[in-house]
């Protein structure tokens, strides 16, 4: 019998239309790159189609093996947790189907090359900028140990007074407390970099906040783009659809 392969992207999705535009752009900017006849994707929550449509789409048009790629930034619950128990229901669905799971796009040198862009688009880096690298959050340790390695080496690719950690949302330190208090410092060159794949309610937070801080004069707050369909992201994603077509692994089984 003749294997025929499809790749299922999974994006976490959102409830603002924009964010989820952006993520099927990006989707389907990335398709083009990967050599496979069945391409769909779907979401984990909050837009449509969802996960296991997602799969009915594949094995209407013929696949018999479905490389799934989580499009996210880090490994925590959602790629660990969350997914592999929507896949479940896929497999028991569709038992001569054989699944194979991918990572996401994690740690990269790449992913750093875009940050660096992000921030050379949005001012000029002196030795008196504090740089706040603003990650989603996450209660998975691993998440928050990725951020502070991505900051890490962010360090020592521009020469900045700082570059420190903060989260929106599930871990610490906290977005607002963090920047309020490089703003209490009288830091006058603070520069916000989201570490987020697209727009949505967490980009609209962090704007409303800086909207509301009380400066002194000298200081200034600088918001850069988030990630994007950055040539160099879909570059990632890629990489990482290969890697799960090649994949024999099955889905994780969730204990």
């Amino acid at each position: 019998m003749v294997k025929i392969q499809a790749v299922l992207y999974v994006c976490h999705g959102s409830r603002v239309k924009k964010a989820a535009q952006e993520a099927i752009n990006f989707i389907e900017k990335t398709m083009k790159l990967v050599d496979t006849e069945i391409q769909e994707y779907c979401f984990l929550e909050l837009a449509k189609p969802s996960i296991m449509e997602g799969i009915d789409q594949c094995v209407k048009q013929g696949a018999t093996k479905i490389a799934v790629v989580p499009v996210l930034l880090l490994t925590a619950g959602h790629a660990k947790k969350d997914i592999p128990e929507e896949l479940e229901h896929g497999q028991n669905k569709y038992k001569d189907v054989q699944f194979s799971y991918g990572k996401p796009i994690g740690v990269q040198e790449r992913m750093n090359d875009v940050l660096v862009e992000r921030l050379e688009e949005q001012t000029v880096l002196t030795s008196n900028t504090k740089i706040l690298l603003v990650g989603r959050g996450s209660s998975d340790q691993d998440a928050v140990n990725d951020i502070q390695s991505i900051a890490d080496s962010l360090q020592e690719r521009v020469h900045v007074s700082s570059i420190e950690k903060c989260f929106l949302a599930a871990a610490t330190p906290k977005f607002k407390e963090k920047l309020q208090a490089t703003v209490s410092t009288g830091a006058e060159h603070i520069v916000i970099l989201p570490y987020l794949l697209f727009t949505g309610i967490l980009m609209k937070e962090i704007r409303e906040f800086v909207d509301e801080l009380s400066l002194k004069p000298e200081q200034e707050v600088i918001i850069c783009d988030y990630l994007g369909d950055h040539d160099y992201v879909c570059e990632q994603l890629k990489n990482r659809v290969e890697e799960a077509i090649k994949n024999e692994e099955p889905i994780p089984t969730l204990i």
